[in-house]
């Protein structure tokens, strides 16, 4: 099984972006078609977050986007990256006390480290967290998707984090999914869309242990396979130190 699904991801990886993400919008209104469960958790979440059904429609295709870029974003030649926000990049590295990269499940986060590591990643590596998958079949093919020139994993453990604090006093960059639950007793209940979500504590640690500096980044996906904007925006105020309140303002800044 892990060498089909190799083979797949492989085969995929040459297809252009456009028809993928063709083909990937089609797979997400069939999957909101056939399972009630997902279709009634999107709806739920639209309303928590303030919207109506109809202003997240596009939400249907691009879950399916998502999934059928990766072979092209994991394998492939390089797709078309602009940023918006790089000097945001460029003066934090400059301050030489490291950069915490916030990148929420929005959009293509996976784009995020790439177009990081394509452009910074020689000088200044970035190092991120990893948690292997469940499925065997996809452990090998993530693994070698996550390792590559410019871009560290470390496992989801306490060598993991002294290896994120090792990266910072260096003056590198790491990545982190704040809206990721963290595991029992690494987080704190913080506010997020009126509700309390048990949100990671580790971002503020960092940032307080380190000095370094704090910067949101997501990745829009461009219509007809145009490629994608990565954005960057500054975390204002700083994170407090303090854990309920450092969590409390990552979960405004998501």
């Amino acid at each position: 099984m892990p060498t089909l699904v190799a083979a797949l991801f492989t085969l995929l990886a040459r297809w252009p972006l456009a028809l993928l993400h063709a083909l990937g919008g089609a797979l997400g209104w069939l999957v909101w078609l056939t399972s009630p469960t997902w279709r009634g958790r999107l709806r739920e979440n639209a309303a928590q977050a303030g919207y109506a059904p109809a202003q997240v429609r596009a939400a249907v295709a691009h879950a399916g986007r998502m999934v059928l870029e990766l072979p092209r974003l994991w394998f492939g030649s390089p797709v078309p990256v602009r940023w918006d926000g790089a000097e945001l990049v460029d003066a934090a590295l400059a301050a030489g006390r490291g950069l915490i990269f916030l990148t929420p499940h929005l959009g293509c986060f996976e784009i995020t480290a790439q177009a990081y590591a394509q452009r910074w990643g020689r000088q200044h590596p970035l190092t991120v967290l990893f948690r292997p998958p469940r499925k065997a079949a996809l452990q090998a093919v993530v693994a070698r998707a996550r390792q590559r020139p410019g871009l560290r994993a470390l496992p989801t453990s306490l060598a993991g984090v002294k290896g994120l604090i090792a990266a910072l006093r260096a003056g590198h960059a790491v990545g982190l999914l704040p809206d990721q639950v963290p595991p029992l007793g690494l987080g704190v209940w913080a506010p997020f869309f009126g509700r309390d979500a048990y949100t990671m504590t580790l971002p503020a640690r960092l940032a307080a242990q380190t000095g370094a500096r704090v910067l949101l980044v997501w990745g829009e996906r461009l219509p007809r396979g145009a490629g994608f904007v990565v954005h960057t925006e500054a975390v204002a105020p700083a994170l407090p130190a303090e854990p309920a309140a450092g969590a409390a303002a990552v979960n405004a800044a998501m």
